[in-house]
């Protein structure tokens, strides 16, 4: 295994998007409006931890067209490094589309052969310098999940990334509208054995393994291969385990207007903690405290707090609860 000198702490892998949130209507049955802004889940998460205070790079295929500039634009303006993008002149840049309604959030996408869904492993040529240069790889079920090749080259980075000492993180972000459940039951669980850090939901385990419990989904994720395991638990905080020890660290009280980019500000901002040096617990208590400020404007990129909002946060929780 061979450790190179880190100038980066996070390298991001997925795919980008347009995004087109809708905003609440002043009149009943007037038509919906929709705000447009950026997402995709690896995308919201580099730039939530570059907020943070990480150095941050992105890799990923854009179309070359508009959207895809706008994209290259929002990453320079939030200081993640874009030299290692492909740009792709045969393919689009995908968009989506959330709807509100009392159930909560509904993504409708347009991202059916996109550019990043052309993702091929050869792309780890232009990709190696910066996933063997940073402390930590970050992926997610959606980056796998987007085409086959793409989920090949998902985990051909995943395996350069582990050869050269850099650490891979991994977001279970299963949607099963992009592939069949058995298909995501088996990428996952190999990339799970792929990953030192694995951040899966209670909703999306459940839906992939069956399993219900809390410490029955910690025990699969050790058993699978990953070292640590943090179980987003939403308002309720979440569950963090080294296969040693766990705790339960609790979330933050917040009106939550819209949860899209939630599980990416807490994923970001937990690993631009781990590459400060903090320890796996202080890392999800500082998450926590980002994701309880994330839900609390619309769109996934917008309302991710930066380092001074989040500090706010934990100093006041910490003086209530000395008081």
């Amino acid at each position: 295994m061979t450790h190179l000198h880190k100038t980066l702490d996070i390298v991001a892998l997925g795919e980008a998007m347009l995004e087109f949130n809708q905003r609440p209507s002043s009149h009943a049955g007037e038509a919906p409006l929709y705000q447009q802004g950026f997402g995709g889940d690896t995308s919201n998460a580099a730039i939530a931890a570059a907020r943070a205070g990480a150095r941050v790079a992105y890799l990923t295929r854009l179309g070359t067209d508009r959207w895809g500039d706008h994209l290259m634009d929002l990453w320079q303006r939030e200081n993640v490094a874009t030299a290692a993008v492909q740009r792709e002149p045969q393919a689009p840049t995908g968009l989506y589309f959330v709807s509100h309604d009392a159930q909560g959030h509904h993504f409708s996408y347009a991202r059916a052969g996109s550019a990043a869904s052309r993702m091929q492993p050869q792309d780890l040529v232009h990709w190696t310098d910066a996933i063997t240069h940073s402390q930590w790889l970050h992926l997610s079920g959606i980056s796998l999940a987007i085409s086959a090749s793409a989920c090949d080259t998902a985990l051909a980075a995943m395996a350069l990334a582990r050869s050269h000492g850099t650490r891979v993180a991994l977001d279970s972000n299963l949607r099963l509208s992009l592939w069949p459940l058995a298909r995501a039951q088996a990428c996952i669980r190999h990339a799970v054995s792929l990953c030192d850090l694995f951040l899966p939901s209670l909703e999306d385990m459940t839906a992939l393994t069956g399993l219900t419990q809390a410490q029955d989904i910690i025990d699969w994720s050790h058993a699978q291969g990953a070292t640590q395991v943090v179980l987003k638990l939403g308002a309720d905080g979440a569950l963090a385990s080294d296969g040693k020890n766990q705790q339960r660290l609790p979330g933050h009280a917040a009106t939550a207007v819209d949860a899209t980019g939630a599980g990416d500000c807490f994923a970001g901002n937990l690993l631009a903690r781990l590459s400060a040096g903090d320890d796996l617990w202080a890392a999800t208590t500082y998450a926590n405290a980002a994701a309880s400020l994330s839900v609390q404007g619309f769109g996934a990129v917008d309302p991710l707090p930066t380092r001074e909002a989040v500090l706010k946060v934990l100093n006041t929780s910490s003086k209530g609860a000395t008081a």
